[in-house]
């Protein structure tokens, strides 16, 4: 990653989310490092993931970090099979591969549960969000997800979720404030990451700063599956390497 930064003294983020299937249709910036913060299929389907790939692998970025979404039912390796194949892919001919499908998504630095570090940068990611209609990498509100947002490192300087913390950019579209308490604590108490990008909430797209921490709602449609006029929110930081 030699060539990182256009000017030589910072790096410029772009960040996009819940895309399902339509990332080919957003005009992206430039910048050095694409995140998505999950729900870039609408199901898990090897062939939507195979696009996705496809996408990532023609975009010119120097990195492409990415986690998975409740929605990106094949990457929940462990729950697909017992929780997901019947609902949602009972009409494909040929019974569909979870490991194989999440193979397919090689060109990006894939996270889950897991840190990079970027240009002195540390950067985690986790696709788990609070228990809505038994989608995927979802998990009960208290010690379920707990456990989650306790391995975040405290160095984290990006931080990188599925869904957004409680009152932060999480209002549903009836006014539901569907957001994660303990993740709100573990944020702003914790952490204090600079930055921390989620989507989930199509409908809560923007950013708002809170004490050092800016929060970027990245959700690339709206509540209808549509993509926005401006769906890109980007930042830079300073190289620090």
């Amino acid at each position: 990653m030699d060539t990182f930064s256009q000017d030589g003294n910072s790096i410029k983020f772009v960040c996009i989310s819940d895309t399902h299937t339509k990332a080919d249709y957003l005009n992206l910036p430039q910048g050095d490092v694409l995140i998505h913060a999950g729900d870039f299929t609408y199901t898990g389907l090897p062939q939507e993931v195979s696009q996705f790939n496809d996408f990532l692998k023609n975009s010119h970025f120097e990195a492409k970090v990415v986690i998975a979404g409740n929605h990106d039912l094949t990457f929940d390796i462990s729950n697909y099979s017992k929780h997901y194949a019947q609902r949602f892919h009972q009409n494909e001919k040929i019974p569909i591969d979870a490991v194989a499908t999440k193979a397919m998504l090689k060109d990006c630095i894939y996270l889950e549960d897991s840190s990079v570090n970027l240009k002195g940068y540390s950067i985690y990611g986790s696709p788990y969000t609070p228990t809505f209609y038994d989608w995927a990498f979802n998990l009960d509100l208290g010690e379920p997800l707990q456990q989650k947002w306790e391995q975040i490192p405290t160095n984290t300087n990006i931080l990188i979720t599925h869904g957004p913390p409680h009152k932060i950019l999480d209002k549903c579209y009836d006014g539901f404030q569907a957001g994660c308490p303990d993740l709100r604590k573990v944020v702003l108490e914790r952490v204090k990451p600079l930055y921390h990008i989620f989507g989930h909430i199509h409908e809560a797209f923007g950013q708002q700063k809170i004490d050092n921490t800016t929060f970027i709602n990245a959700s690339s449609v709206d509540l209808r599956y549509q993509t926005r006029s401006q769906p890109v929110i980007t930042f830079s930081l300073p190289i620090k390497d």
